[in-house]
């Protein structure tokens, strides 16, 4: 695959993609940087990647959660016995909506 020339046309075609209007202030501060970085980035082009597997994650992706299975719970005696306030076999909380 052949480079292409970046310029400042690249440059700018590339700012219109992204939505932004450069000046002519910026696309010279920008020009060099951009150069820089895709320099940069086509170094990646000269790695041999022929045995390697695809990762689209950093770190294997695994459940952590434990299986969804249902177990013996606990009856509603059981489960009001600890408490004072009970009404009609249902945990009784305070007062929220005044009349």
């Amino acid at each position: 695959m052949p480079k292409p020339k970046v310029d400042k046309e690249l440059l700018i075609r590339v700012a219109q993609n992204a939505r932004l209007n450069l000046s002519k202030k910026e696309i010279d501060v920008f020009l060099p940087q951009f150069k820089a970085v895709l320099e940069s980035f086509s170094k990646i082009d000269s790695l041999d990647v022929e045995n390697e597997e695809p990762s689209f994650q950093p770190l294997p992706v695994k459940n952590v959660f434990r299986e969804d299975k249902a177990e013996k719970s606990l009856t509603q005696e059981e489960a009001l016995s600890n408490t004072k306030h009970k009404k009609d076999g249902y945990f009784k909380g305070p007062k929220v909506v005044s009349e």
